[in-house]
Formats: structure tokens, C-alpha cells, sequence
């Protein structure tokens, strides 16, 4: 597979290592103003990786001043959009010499597969910043038909500081998805990644400084959500946040939009993904491939995971047993040896979480038939469990695990009412051999991305977010992401006959 290297490779990387463990502001790595620090650890080992700045809000404070001081006196905003571009294509570059270190970092820190952080998330890290680096000079203003006497221009401008928010499930990723525009728009920004998963953003941000990215535009701030995500969302003087995480921390920011300045929130929260399958499906290989796909990769902790399988009940035992096929190939164990599909959960607190899900499918006499079973407190063996009600909490609850809960329908009607019958709206799939009914469904479901006969979220030219309970304000990815870290100006210039006679006067 792409760039992967063996699994002795990858320990030898791992213990050559030295991780970053303090805040990144203003150019330099700096502790946190009380002193304090917290443990990163390894959940596939629990050792401990680093002891990381424990900032709070005085650390925010500083940062945003930082922040701010470079928006103003336009070090980054004031480049010429081609200078903006060449520094950030420097900055991809400088990723991609140093893609092995970034993808073991991000694997011990998160006990995501090195192979999926090899072979996914840091080449799409990458090809994200150059994207959104290339669009920089090739984005045009408007003008708006107004007639002869005035000339109007409407301009994007950079929206200034900007908080940016991140979960632990794709650190790297997730990171590249804002910084990548809102760096390209000329905004000044504020990071705060995930508590777990620290060490991939500060060497990130290390880098992006080593590419040409001025002192005070990228700045690392770490801690806790309570110590330095909510600073984040009251502060007076940052002007949007972009956040990914859970629905329930989503609300937070919205209150703390309404408590402070009224900032600019886009949230992009979790899921409760269907895949439909009609009995018209085609290739039911396929369909089991990319159910299995969409359900077990990254361990299921992914906002866009399939985790309801709705399948019409004339094909479901059909499917099911071709699912097993493919389950086959997941095999669990050490997230370092590439040969592993599945790691482990992030944290123990999560695992737990995770199997009280399993505990309650034996409480509902739902049984697996596949999996259920986990291994030493940190790893959930991806799992299927068939005949679950829409009332289950299976159903309608985001698990944020392995667990992929079955429910059968025998009318498209009937798929399309289980689909939407969710709080949330981030993603689905529809497999079916009929365009008409591939169109109805697509449209009819409430998600903000539907694949068809396929799983998938698209790629990076394609917006990203949700409707619901599962996204608000805007768009990852995309040229649409570009306009949330921007204001939109209208500039009115009187060019009448009126205004030349009096200055003539």
C-alpha cells in the first residue's frame, strides 16, 4: 500500500521520537502561565507520550493579543494573495518531508492505524493545505448591476481572529479543514486541539512557522475545553469559531456566541449515519465492501460513520453474510503494524462508553452477530447487531464507536422515514441500481452529504457539514469553507453625471 513502511520501521520512528509539550504562540513554543501541565498517553499502552502545557485563560489572553497584533499590522493579510500561496505550498512541502514522523505521532497519540494515518489522513492533511492554497488567487470578487451612475464592488475581506476547535478522532485532518482557508482568507488563528491529542498540531504548527508563516497567525493553545475552549468562545476580541466535536459542547458556543461579542460559530457536530439498501442494490459485494468501510474505519469514532445499516428485508440475510466476508479483513491489534485495521478507542472513559452500548443491546435481547466482544479494556472488536427497533438507543443514539446496529423495511417510503428518523443530519448512503430512486432518496434524505452506491464524504472540492442537530453555520471543505472566515464588503463608488458637474463647480 502507498508509503507504508513495516511494522519494525515504524517502532524504530516510535522510539527515536521527541515530543513537543508546550503552547505554540507567537512563534515560539512557550509553557503555560501557571506552570501547569497534563499527561498525552498512548491508549494502545497507556505510557505516557508527554507532558503537555496545561494553558488556561490567561494563555488565551495572550494569544489573541498576538493574534491580533499580526491581523492589524497585516504581516500575513497584506501579502499579495500569490505570497500567501507560496508559503503555504512551503508549508505543504515541509509536511510531506516529514509525513512518516507526522502519521507514528498522530497513531501513538490517538491509537489510530498507522495505516490509515499513512495512507489517509496525513496525505489528505497535506493535499488539503495545497488546495486551499492554490484557490488563494483565484477567487474573484463581484460587482453588482446597478446602472450608470455608481460603481459597485462586493469584496471578501479576512473575518480577523479566529478560534478554531478540534476533536480528537482526526487531528490532523480536522486541522488542515479550517486552518487551510482560514489562512488562505488572511485570518490570524487560534487552535485549540483536543486534550488527547495535542503533539501532531504543535509539530504542525512548528513547521507551518519553519515555512514562512509569520510569528502571531498560527497559534497552538492546549488544555482543557473547560480552560481553554470556552476562553475561546467568550472572548471579546476573536471573531469566529470554528468547532468539530459533539453536538452538546456545539450548543455551548452558541451561548457563548450570545454571552460575549456575538462571534461568527460554525459548527460541524455528530452523527447517526444511515446506509440504505434497497432490494434493487446491484452488487451486493460491493454494498457489504463499503458498509463494512463506513461502519469500522477509524474504529467507528468518526462524526460520518455508517452506523445504522437499513436494508430491505428480502436481501438483509443475503448481505449480512457477505458483510462477514469483508469483516474478515479488519483484523484488531497494535495500532503500529500496518497490518492492523482496527486500533484502539482513544481513552479508557471512551471504551467504557462504547461497551455500555454493547451491554445494551444484551439488555434489549439483541444479540451480535458479529463481534461484541473487546480486549483489554481499550480495543471493541467491530460489531454488527441485527434486528434493532428505531426506538433503541442503538438506533438512535451516536456511539462513536465500532457498532453497526441493523434494521430491515420493505418500502422506500419506509427507508426514507427510518433514515431521517434521527436527530441528526450529517451523512447517509443510498445503494441502489435505479437513478430514479438513487435521485428520490438522495434528495428526501435530510443529510448535508448523501453518497450513492458508495461510502464516502466526497473530497476536498466538496463541502462538508450538516442539517440538524449535526451542523450549523456553514461548511468544511470546499470553496464554501472560504466564505465563513471571510466578511462580505460592499463598496459603493457614485460615478453619476451629478457628482462630476459639482466637482467641476
Amino acid at each position: 500500500m502507498r508509503d507504508l513502511l513495516t511494522a519494525a520501521e515504524y517502532a524504530a520512528i516510535a522510539e527515536s521520537m521527541t515530543f513537543p509539550c508546550t503552547a505554540f504562540i507567537n512563534g515560539s513554543f512557550r509553557p503555560a502561565a501557571s506552570g501547569q501541565r497534563f499527561q498525552t498517553t498512548n491508549p494502545a499502552t497507556g505510557k505516557v507520550l508527554s507532558e503537555v502545557s496545561a494553558c488556561a485563560a490567561e494563555d488565551v489572553d495572550y494569544a489573541v493579543t498576538k493574534a491580533r497584533e499580526a491581523f492589524d499590522d497585516g504581516r500575513w493579510r497584506l501579502l499579495a494573495p500569490g505570497e500567501r500561496k507560496a508559503v503555504l505550498l512551503q508549508f505543504a512541502k515541509l509536511l510531506e518531508q516529514n509525513r512518516h514522523e507526522l502519521a507514528v505521532m498522530e497513531s501513538l497519540d490517538s491509537g489510530k492505524p498507522i495505516r490509515e494515518c499513512q495512507t489517509i489522513d496525513v496525505p489528505e492533511t497535506i493535499h488539503t493545505l495545497k488546495w486551499h492554497a492554490e484557490l488563494i488567487d483565484k477567487i474573484y470578487d463581484n460587482t453588482a448591476p446597478v446602472g450608470n451612475d455608481a460603481l459597485t464592488m462586493v469584496v471578501r475581506e479576512p473575518i480577523g481572529v479566529v478560534g478554531c476547535v478540534l476533536p480528537w478522532n482526526f487531528p490532523l485532518l480536522m486541522l488542515a479543514w479550517k486552518i487551510g482557508p482560514a489562512l488562505a482568507a488572511g485570518c490570524s488563528v487560534i487552535v485549540k486541539p483536543a486534550e488527547q491529542t495535542s503533539l501532531t498540531t504543535l509539530r504542525v504548527a512548528e513547521l507551518a512557522f519553519e515555512a514562512g508563516i509569520p510569528a502571531g497567525v498560527l497559534n497552538i493553545v492546549t488544555g482543557t475545553g473547560k480552560a481553554v475552549g470556552e476562553p475561546i468562545g467568550l472572548h471579546k476580541d476573536i471573531d469566529m469559531v470554528s468547532f468539530t466535536g459533539s453536538t452538546a459542547t456545539g450548543r455551548r458556543f452558541l451561548h457563548y456566541a450570545a454571552d460575549s461579542n456575538l462571534k461568527r460559530i460554525v459548527l460541524e457536530c455528530g452523527g447517526k449515519n444511515p446506509a440504505v439498501v434497497l432490494d434493487d442494490a446491484e452488487d451486493l459485494d460491493l454494498v457489504a465492501e463499503q458498509v463494512v468501510n463506513g461502519a469500522f474505519w477509524n474504529m467507528g469514532e468518526n462524526c460520518s460513520a455508517t452506523s445504522r445499516l437499513i436494508v430491505h428485508s428480502s436481501i438483509k440475510d443475503e448481505l449480512l453474510t457477505r458483510m462477514g466476508a469483508y469483516m474478515r479483513e479488519w483484523k484488531m491489534g497494535n495500532p503500529l503494524d500496518p497490518q492492523n485495521r482496527v486500533g484502539t478507542l482513544i481513552s479508557s472513559d471512551h471504551f467504557a462508553k462504547v461497551k455500555s452500548y454493547l451491554e445494551r443491546a444484551s439488555e434489549e435481547g439483541l444479540e451480535a452477530c458479529y463481534g461484541g466482544d473487546t480486549q483489554d479494556d481499550i480495543y471493541v472488536q467491530p460489531t454488527v447487531v441485527d434486528g434493532v427497533d428505531r426506538n433503541s438507543r442503538l438506533f438512535q443514539e451516536e456511539i462513536f464507536g465500532p457498532v453497526l446496529s441493523v434494521t430491515t423495511f420493505n418500502s422506500v417510503s419506509e427507508a426514507i422515514a427510518l433514515a431521517n428518523d434521527t436527530a441528526y443530519g450529517l451523512a447517509a448512503s443510498v445503494y441502489t441500481g435505479s437513478l430514479r430512486k438513487a435521485i428520490k432518496v438522495a434528495r428526501e434524505i435530510r443529510a448535508g452529504v448523501v453518497t450513492v452506491n458508495c461510502f464516502g464524504e466526497g473530497d476536498v472540492s466538496t463541502p462538508f457539514g450538516g442539517y440538524k442537530e449535526s451542523g450549523f453555520g456553514g461548511r468544511d471543505k470546499s470553496i464554501f469553507a472560504h466564505d465563513q472566515y471571510t466578511e462580505i464588503k460592499t463598496i459603493w463608488i457614485d460615478v453619476s453625471d451629478r457628482s462630476v458637474d459639482e466637482t467641476v463647480r
